[in-house]
């Protein structure tokens, strides 16, 4: 699963440096897939379309910080678990049940990002 935080986020970006993905962007920021990581040229996103990395996109929230559900790995591959569930005070980091994916997927993820 992704995580995602929930409307409880206090906007404290205690979670924001601790992603390995740099998935976490504050409320209102535009993303892109290359913000942080090795990635260049184009990536496919999981509802099937190819972006350019390099592309600003769209930010998912702007009232709370947000997590980039296509540059989520829950840490694996880095850490034994979510690194923004770990240091989040308010506990609104959780895994997001309507995108259950199994660690070979995330893994999958994690060497599509940091090539």
């Amino acid at each position: 699963m992704a995580i995602i935080i929930t409307d409880e986020c206090i906007n404290c970006g205690a979670c924001e440096p601790e992603c390995p993905n740099n998935a976490i962007y504050e409320a209102g920021a535009e993303w892109a897939v290359k913000d942080g990581t090795n990635v260049d040229g184009t990536f496919t996103l999981e509802d099937g379309s190819v972006v350019n990395v390099a592309d600003r996109r769209e930010p998912i929230s702007d009232e709370v910080y947000y997590i980039v559900p296509d540059k989520c790995t829950e840490c694996m591959g880095f850490h034994e678990e979510p690194q923004c569930a770990a240091v989040c005070p308010v506990d609104c980091c959780v895994p997001d049940p309507d995108r259950v994916e199994t660690e070979e997927q995330l893994l999958e993820r994690k060497a599509s990002l940091h090539i």
